[in-house]
Parts: structure tokens; sequence; C-alpha cells
């Protein structure tokens, strides 16, 4: 999921990806509410847990962006 999000942040400047070691960061392993990995949270509003395909992916970032909306 890391690499997927990387790679779609190289392609298109409205998008960004960071990625978090929850164990070294419990706070947000918290504030997020992580129980298992790979979780992705994209503009706070969608959560996708487990690995998903690539077009799923990009579904839910569709989403997020119509949420923002």
């Amino acid at each position: 999921m890391a690499r997927l999000a990387h790679k779609l942040s190289q392609a298109n400047s409205y998008v960004t990806a960071d990625v978090v070691e929850v164990t070294e960061f419990p706070e947000l392993a918290q504030r997020y509410d992580i129980s298992s990995v790979p979780k992705t949270v994209i503009n706070e509003t969608v959560e996708i847990v487990g690995a998903v395909s690539e077009g799923r992916f990009v579904e839910e970032l569709l989403r997020a962006q119509q949420q923002a909306h």
C-alpha cells in the first residue's frame, strides 16, 4: 500500500503520501485506531484496512476527494 501511495504521489502533485511506523509513534496508532497493518487513511475520512488492488485504491482516493467537496 505504501509503494502504491508513493507512486500516485509522484504521478500527481495533488497527492501526498507518508508512511509511519506505528510502533515508533504510538500516539498516531491511537489517533487512527490502528489495530492491524496496513491501514491507509485518506484525508482523515476514508480508511482502508489491509492490502487492496490498485483499482480499489484509486476508487477510495476518488471517494475521499468527493467527500472533501
